[in-house]
C-alpha cells in the first residue's frame, strides 16, 4: 500500500503550488499580471521550492508507511 491521506494530502500541495509557479510565469511574461510584478514574482519565488518540498514530504512519508 504506502500512500496515506497525509501522503496524498502533500502531493496535493506539491501540484498546487506548481500551477501556480505556471501561471505566474505565464503571467510575468505577459507583461501585465494581473496582482502586479511584485506580488506575482514573489508568488513564483515562493512556489517554485514550496512545489520541490511538498513533494519531497509526500514521498518521504510514502517510503516510511511502506
Amino acid at each position: 500500500m504506502g500512500m496515506t491521506p497525509k501522503s496524498g494530502i502533500f502531493l496535493m500541495g506539491s501540484c498546487i503550488t506548481a500551477i501556480a509557479a505556471v501561471g505566474s510565469i505565464f503571467e510575468l511574461s505577459y507583461g501585465h499580471p494581473t496582482y502586479g510584478m511584485t506580488v506575482t514574482a514573489i508568488i513564483l519565488a515562493a512556489s517554485i521550492p514550496a512545489s520541490g518540498l511538498f513533494f519531497w514530504a509526500a514521498v518521504k512519508d510514502t517510503k516510511a508507511n511502506q
